[in-house]
Order: C-alpha cells, then structure tokens, then sequence
C-alpha cells in the first residue's frame, strides 16, 4: 500500500459525483454500492477517516490501517460484479492518516451489487448519493458497454413515411452544398435498412417536424422562462420552444434578447451600446445543451431560465463519464450524441469539437461584471452567467424591469451576488456540486 504526503485539493471540496467521505468503514454494502456507482459513472474516490458536515480529519489509526485495507478489497471483491479492482493508498493529512480509495470508470458496464443481481443491484451515482438505477438507466449503462449512442438506435415502429425530414433535408442542403437523398440519410445514421424495411433512427426524429418526435420525445423541448427578482415565484414572460432541435437555438435566442437588456458602457466621450450578456457565449451554451444532452432521460427538458441577477441554461444529463469537469475548456471533446453531433458540425452550429466552453471564456473577456459558473446538478449539467457590479459600468432597464432596480445600477457587489444566489441554493431551488470557473475571467 503507497503513502503520499502532499496536501491534496479534493480534501477541501465537499462531496460529489465523484468524491465521497467516510469517518469509518461503514455497515452492510455502503462500500459496495459506491464502488458501484462510480464504476458505472466517472469513477470516484472514496476517503476514509474524514468526517464529512462539518469537515473534520478523524483519521486511522495505524494498527487498524491494514485490517481496514482487508476490509475494503474484501467488500467490493466479494460484493460487486463484474470485478471492480480498487487502488488503495494512504494520504497523510494535518497530522492524520486517511485511506483513500480510488475507483475507476468500468468498461464492463453495468456493475451490480451480486447477490441483488443486475435488475435490482445496479446503482449510479447523482450528486454526492448512490441511487438504484432504473431500468432506462439500466439500458443506457450497456449501450456504453457496447459503445453504441442512443441517437443512433433504429426505431422499429416508426417507418419512413412517418417522419417529414423535408425542411432538414433543405437546410441541410442551403448551408452544405451537398445533396441529400435517402442514401446519404442513411449515410449520416438517420435511416437503418433492416430487412425489407427502413427505419428512421432518434436522431431521425429529433430532426423531423412529424408528430412522431412529439410522441416518441415529448421533452424534447426547451422551456424559457423570465422571472421577476431572483426567484422563480413570479413569471413575467414564458414560452415552449418545440420545433426540430436543429431549428431550436435562433428562438432561444430571440426569447433571450427579448429579457434582457441592451446596456451601455460609458466612456470618457463614447457611449457603446451592448448587450446585458455576451450573446456569442450564451448563444454556445445553448448549442452545447442541445448537442450534448441526454435524450434518453424521458420527462426532462432543457430549461433557460432568466432572473435580475443571472441568465441560466439547463440540460439533462450530466457530462460524459470521460470528461471530469476540471477538464472542460482545455480543448478534450466526449461526444454524447454520435449522430446528432456531425450533422449539428456540418450546419456549423458546431465550429470545432470541444471548443465551446474556450469560445464561452474568450467572449467573458469582454464582460467582465458577468461571472461564469458550470455546475453537475443531479444528473443534470448547468450553465450560469451571474452578473456582477463593475465600476464604470451602466446597465440599462429591460422592458419588464422599468420601474425596478437593477443589480449593477444599485451597486450590488460580488459578494451578494454570490449570496443571493446562496440563498437560493439553500431554499432548494438548487442543488450545486459546482466548479466554479475564475470571477475574473
């Protein structure tokens, strides 16, 4: 067993899909389950001798650290299948000694508690809490066995003629160049011959304008809301977008523009109208929550919601199991929807693969009073643009807000900023296990 004494920064964050802490090894098949539920997400790692709320270093002690090793190897060993192989080690801490157990993501998806079996022993991981996976969960866990994206899965009730992919087929040809009949559908995985029949695959669907997608994706749909203050108590302005996701991002963003406000910098001699946000960052995160969200998670759609103080974006699923959060905007891409991804390349959505969140940071640059913040809640995957007081910077009413105070012109610093949205965490409207990129990007 290795031992390392160098301060890790994991020791200072609170738990999450990917951290958890134990004071002591715990009863029944606690280890178990979360040796499961990492394998079958991003992997994980899981500290003994640490008090969680509040944060304490308890430790091991040293005639108990072996046994304690025993103990771990022997119950996931023993309790979980396929085999999970943990790396266990110690790590020294304010003069303590933990045992830190790291699981890594599984290729042999899904992993089950044995004795359960897979149907009612398969566990995930949402937030920082292992939960028994259903069985779409169950279904989504082997596709990533088999390597298989459930955008590109035929549908086989559904026959060519009930889907109209006439006003795609049209975009797709205005903005490429390139003919598309039925055999470059089924080229870009669109259409799956099987037999004597066609099949229209999810993808398929998404990009149709049939009442097949509305039945076979009801949520596939982008709800935007404006709300009054920093809550979502009171609408002022709401609309259901449900068009072909490729046709969804130009009404987000009217939607958009027509709840915030175009502000004004004020110079020595020049004034220089802008928006309240950067429109080229905000106009990626929707493209982003579009392309990478999950569309087999049925009854959740993809939510922009506008209040005085933050514009954010919603989508459910949370990031692909390779790509850790610390990693986003170093340029790494984990493509979620196989299919679906080229295609939204090829309409030049997409400009680059993983070069979204650096665009998003390249834009900030020129806003500095709006702060970015990417979070995992639940099993979602959020992105907020939090504004913040700048001297020297005089933000106009929009329509809805005439009459009212707005942050920046009331002074408010970033301190509060942080604290009302604090406090709305706090009364449950939210749940964060967040990275917070830099205020002061």
């Amino acid at each position: 067993m290795t031992s390392t004494n160098k301060y890790p920064q994991y020791l200072d964050q609170p738990e999450s899909r990917r951290l958890e802490f134990k004071e002591s090894f715990p009863k029944g098949e606690q280890v178990a389950r979360t040796a499961i539920a990492f394998a079958n997400g991003a992997g994980g790692r899981l500290v003994f001798g640490v008090k969680d709320s509040p944060r304490e270093f308890i430790g091991i002690a040293d005639d108990q650290l072996f046994d304690m090793e025993e103990r771990i190897n022997s119950s996931i060993f023993d309790q979980c299948a396929p085999t999970i192989v943990p790396e266990v080690y110690l790590q020294s801490a304010a003069e303590k000694t933990l045992l830190v157990v790291d699981i890594f993501p599984g290729s042999n998806k899904p992993y089950y508690i044995k004795k359960s079996g897979k149907h009612k022993g398969t566990y995930i991981r949402v937030g920082s809490t292992n939960r028994k996976a259903s069985q779409e969960t169950i279904e989504a866990l082997e596709r990533q066995h088999r390597k298989v994206s459930f955008d590109s899965l035929p549908v086989y009730d559904c026959g060519l003629g009930d889907v109209n992919l006439k006003p795609f087929q049209k975009t797709y040809r205005d903005l490429t160049g390139k003919p598309i009949g039925k055999s470059q559908l089924r080229n870009l995985g669109l259409l799956t011959p099987e037999r004597d029949q066609v099949h229209p695959t999810h993808a398929a669907l998404l990009l149709s304008d049939s009442s097949a997608r509305k039945r076979y994706f009801p949520y596939a749909k982008i709800e935007c809301a404006r709300f009054k203050g920093t809550t979502k108590q009171v609408f002022l302005d709401q609309t259901t977008i449900d068009d072909p996701i490729f046709e969804t991002v130009e009404p987000c963003m009217a939607f958009i523009k027509k709840n915030i406000a175009l502000g004004a910098t004020i110079g020595e001699i020049y004034r220089e109208d802008r928006w309240e946000y950067p429109l080229e960052a905000v106009r990626e995160a929707m493209i982003n929550a579009i392309i990478h969200r999950d569309y087999a998670i049925l009854g959740s759609d993809i939510k922009v919601a506008i209040y005085d103080d933050m514009l954010e974006i919603t989508s459910p699923g949370p990031l692909p199991d390779f790509l850790p959060i610390e990693e986003l905007g170093t340029g790494r891409s984990e493509i979620r929807n196989r299919v679906l991804a080229p295609i939204f390349k090829d309409l030049k959505l997409i400009e680059a693969w993983g070069s979204g969140i650096q665009k998003m940071k390249k834009e900030l640059v020129k806003y500095p009073e709006i702060a970015l913040t990417i979070h995992e809640i639940g099993h979602a995957f959020q992105v907020q643009f939090i504004k913040k007081a700048v001297p020297g910077t005089k933000q106009a009413p929009s329509r809805d807000q005439v009459g009212t105070k707005q942050g920046a012109e009331s002074g408010q610093s970033e301190g509060r900023v942080t604290a009302r949205v604090d406090a709305r965490k706090n009364s449950g409207s939210f749940c964060f296990r967040s990275f917070v990129q830099s205020r002061n990007i």
